[in-house]
């Protein structure tokens, strides 16, 4: 059985104040004991986050790193430095850090390789956009994200990683895919993950992350082969957030 895991990414948005109001909010309730939730903070916050939320069951985890493990990388961060400020789980290869700051392929997964070496789990985010779509490049792809990392994996490593799909042409328009072409899409990762190795296939958890909000959660959530939601803005409103936590339970 694969736990849910709920992850708010907040991208660079929220305050200290945001980060000491959900640490408050998470600290009064009971979350599904069956649901990983963590918040992805930006880097000036996460100390602050690990300690507002070191009372509750939410794990801190960090918006990207480095693919060095040290040296003269101005403003770049190292997966050694998230660890130590409470860090646990770090995105790779999201959408915006692909179309934004020019990663590629091989920068992403250079990036899990540093993750993985720093003892971080790496949530590792693949997409199409609108008009790959609409040429019915969905799964070549996305699969072909995925394979360009799983490939130079070995089987240890593959199962330590998280895989989020997120369609670039719903995050921040308002657009969500529907839970069948989003179920579909997870259903392709599943059968690519199974080449390598069934088990690895049946454990890994797979997330939604296109405009995940608190009304459309659960239907979304309810599709076999959808495991939990990398969620955008949602995330920087406690009462959303905290409504798809349970959704997931």
């Amino acid at each position: 059985m694969r736990m849910p895991l709920i992850a708010g990414n907040w991208k660079m948005n929220g305050s200290l104040s945001l980060v000491e109001e959900f640490g408050r909010a998470f600290a009064g309730i009971s979350l599904p004991v069956n649901v990983e939730v963590a918040l992805m903070v930006p880097f000036p916050f996460l100390g602050a986050a690990g300690q507002a939320l070191g009372e509750t069951a939410v794990t801190v985890g960090a918006q990207t790193l480095s693919d060095r493990p040290s040296g003269a990388f101005t403003g770049e961060v190292s997966g050694a430095m998230l660890r130590e400020c409470g860090a646990r789980l770090v995105l790779v290869g999201h959408s915006e850090r692909r179309a934004l700051f020019g990663e590629d392929d091989a920068a992403v997964l250079a990036r899990v390789q540093a993750a993985l070496h720093a003892g971080l789990t790496p949530v590792l985010c693949v997409g199409e956009t609108l008009e790959e779509r609409e040429a019915e490049r969905t799964e070549a792809v996305v699969l072909g994200q995925v394979e360009a990392v799983f490939d130079a994996l070995d089987a240890a490593e593959r199962a330590r990683l998280v895989v989020a799909y997120e369609p670039v042409w719903a995050i921040g328009t308002g657009r969500t895919a529907s839970p069948e072409q989003a179920q579909a899409v997870h259903a392709a990762i599943r059968s690519c993950l199974a080449r390598y190795d069934a088990g690895l296939a049946g454990g890994m958890r797979l997330l939604y992350g296109g405009s995940m909000k608190a009304d459309n959660a659960a239907e979304l959530l309810a599709q076999p082969d959808i495991d939990g939601g990398l969620v955008g803005g949602a995330s920087l409103k406690v009462d959303d957030f905290l409504a798809i936590c349970q959704s997931a339970g």
